[in-house]
């Protein structure tokens, strides 16, 4: 089997939400499409992939460099021993190949979108949902039978008042959500709390997340942690600046409340970094790599394995984001959650058909692959592109 044409094409977000950090009407993401001459029901098998939200698109390394070398291999060199399915741990080193270690950034999220497609080739090519096929090769079988999920929410929006906050809260409620996150950094100190607090009345203590996007600077840190600190706080993510573990390190020794962080790392060595030198604690942090803005699931199955050489729990792995993608990798490794926008009419949001979250927890989709034909917005795309 070989692959057959790779397809790739910038497509823009649109939405008026912005963080603490950055607004979302600028961002764009890529879309993949593989194709191999593998045939089902008549038709090639084409593998899907989308970017993680949060950043840019990545169609420029992949045009000039990553998908080129793909169809310039040898369709040996692609693929399993026995020669009927891709293989994409040598995928993957075909796009990496004459690539210097260090440097992560656009090229980790290049690699990452085309590594998601790839796996979802393959998934269809077996004719299994990835989360299974993941879990057959990497965890001897074992499943989950519900995968923890948590929603992301609560951004700045034109306008906005703590009523409209409260009701994004009760409307994820009401879709089956447990665990809600939103945003704080973007304005004063006391916003933050009387957002917080308007929170807590709807979610409840233990069950709300906050994200900083590493807005916060060590003297209004460590204000905002004091302050909260009776609020039973699920975790406090991105704390600060991503790159500065010395500062990471000095706040969860002087604060109990669970943090998170390292969904702006894209690489094995810098999560062995941010445990070493960040002060991560075992036992209640949790690490949030992003799989698709970092090198794909081939480069994460590296980053579980050195985390749990060094101790920790699988389960202190939270993704950022990452929409299907991760939800398959949360299940089929045996994950601590999955992050998910939870409006459907977002390309990024939502579930396919028939999933639902119920008390915090979904069973992941038993369509082959990752599911992207059951998310009719985001496929509709997809399809195009390929046709």
């Amino acid at each position: 089997m070989r692959i057959t044409a790779i397809h790739e094409k910038t497509i823009g977000i649109a939405s008026t939400m912005r963080n603490a950090d950055i607004g979302f009407d600028e961002m764009t993401a890529s879309l993949i499409a593989v194709v191999t001459d593998v045939k089902r029901d008549g038709r090639p098998v084409v593998g899907y992939g989308f970017d993680s939200i949060g950043r840019y698109a990545h169609g420029a390394v992949a045009r000039e460099r990553l998908i080129p070398r793909l169809l310039a291999a040898d369709a040996k060199a692609l693929v399993a021993d026995d020669g009927a399915n891709l293989d994409p741990h040598r995928c993957w080193a075909a796009m990496m190949r004459n690539e210097k270690l260090g440097g992560h950034g656009e090229r980790a999220g290049a690699v990452g979108v085309l590594d998601m497609a790839i796996w979802d080739a393959v998934a269809k090519i077996e004719g299994k949902p990835l989360w299974r096929l993941i879990a057959e090769r990497y965890r001897g079988g074992e499943t989950d039978a519900r995968v923890r999920v948590y929603a992301a929410g609560g951004h700045y929006h034109p306008g906005d008042d703590l009523g409209a906050l409260k009701d994004e809260l009760r409307r994820y409620r009401d879709l089956g959500h447990t665990t809600m996150k939103i945003k704080v950094g973007g304005g004063p100190h006391e916003q933050d709390m009387a957002r917080i607090e308007a929170s807590l009345a709807v979610v409840g203590h233990g069950r709300l997340a906050v994200d900083a996007n590493a807005a916060f600077d060590r003297a209004r840190a460590d204000r905002f942690l004091t302050a909260t600190a009776g609020f039973g706080l699920a975790w406090v993510e991105e704390i600060g600046d991503p790159l500065d573990f010395a500062l990471q390190a000095e706040l969860a020794a002087r604060h109990a409340t669970p943090m998170a962080t390292g969904e702006n790392l894209f690489s094995c060595a810098d999560a062995r970094n941010l445990l070493r030198y960040g002060g991560l604690r075992a036992d209640r942090d949790f690490v949030q790599v992003d799989i698709g803005l970092a090198y794909g699931l081939v480069e994460y199955l590296r980053i579980v394995e050195m985390m749990e050489a060094a101790g920790w729990s699988r389960r202190r792995c939270l993704p950022h984001a990452g929409h299907l993608f991760s939800l398959a990798v949360v299940a089929g490794l045996g994950l601590g959650g999955h992050e998910c926008a939870p409006d459907p009419t977002l390309l990024f949001g939502g579930f396919p058909a028939g999933v639902t979250v119920e008390d915090g927890h979904v069973r992941p989709p038993e369509r082959p692959g990752l599911g992207f034909e059951g998310k009719d917005n985001l496929y509709r795309l997809m399809r195009d592109l390929a046709a």
